[in-house]
């Protein structure tokens, strides 16, 4: 027998404080940059759990990632902004799933999605500036403020959704 599995609530929306820093962020990187990109990490463990962090400055809860800065490989970036968000450790190469536009701040944000099978925690993620949570999630108990397009993407990894074309 199937059990009826409440609706996930909605995460919170963004401040109009933070929406402001993140569009004059970019507004930056516009001038400095003539296109950004970034990497989402979909880490799990061998236990099959993913890896989520909660930001200090967006709400609900996201795929470890961030920006590929001038000089590094999407790779490399992976490996950095797992070990810093997590404390993880690849053990096998990451493989590369998708490319996202993200047109959600800026018309010329694309993200790059890797699947990480097989990480390891070094030491548990404690509660800095930028993450106040982290942890591993079964997927069938996600927190309840995952982000939508975290959902998605978990979901478009598992093969119950095509892989779109916007994040």
């Amino acid at each position: 027998m199937e059990q009826d599995r409440p609706e996930p609530a909605s995460p919170p929306t963004r401040s109009l404080a933070v929406r402001a820093v993140t569009r004059l962020a970019h507004l930056y990187f516009s001038l400095t940059r003539g296109m950004t990109m970034g990497v989402r990490a979909a880490c799990f463990d061998e236990a099959g759990r993913v890896f989520l962090v909660r930001h200090s400055y967006v709400p609900g809860w996201h795929l470890p990632g961030g920006g590929i800065e001038r000089g590094e490989t999407a790779l490399e970036a992976v490996a950095k902004e797992i070990r810093e968000e997590g404390n993880l450790v690849l053990q096998a190469p990451p493989q590369l799933l998708h490319v996202y536009f993200n047109r959600q701040t800026s018309k010329r944000d694309h993200v790059l999605l890797y699947r990480c099978d097989s990480v390891t925690q070094t030491a548990p993620r404690l509660k800095d500036r930028e993450i106040v949570e982290a942890g591993f999630f079964a997927l069938d108990a996600l927190p309840a403020a995952t982000t939508a397009a975290t959902r998605r993407r978990l979901e478009e990894i598992a093969g119950r959704a095509v892989f779109a074309d916007f994040w």
